[in-house]
């Protein structure tokens, strides 16, 4: 089973990330997701695989003005190089972007989803 195309389908038909499609892009790439069952989702995506599979499901272009993002300036015609681009412009490692992805966590529990917290982002200290 295609799990991660199954959890994003079963978003978009419940629309529990209308609003909150920076909080989707975080959680799709940088967390680890499972059913309450305990059901392996995905354990992160990359950027590359989130675009993929932005497409297959046929996401709403218009969800890239989300992240303050004109969607004219983005690849018309390749759907999957437009997603692409956009989650490269999205800031999706961002402060903004982990509380919104906390966020989406907190309301997918009731929808039978678990979802991993965000990694810490170590700063790297020079060595002298």
């Amino acid at each position: 089973m295609d799990w991660p195309r199954e959890f994003l389908t079963d978003l978009k038909a419940t629309g529990q990330v209308k609003d909150n499609f920076l909080g989707l892009l975080n959680v799709l790439i940088g967390r680890r997701i499972e059913k309450s069952d305990g059901t392996l989702v995905c354990n992160g995506l990359t950027w590359r695989q989130t675009a993929a599979l932005l497409k297959k499901v046929r996401w709403q272009k218009e969800a890239a003005q989300q992240l303050g993002i004109d969607p004219q300036r983005l690849p018309p015609r390749d759907r999957e190089k437009y997603w692409y681009a956009a989650i490269a412009q999205g800031r999706v490692d961002s402060d903004e972007a982990r509380k919104a992805g906390d966020l989406l966590a907190g309301a997918l529990g009731p929808a039978g989803y678990i979802i991993g917290p965000a990694p810490q982002v170590q700063a790297v200290k020079p060595t002298t």
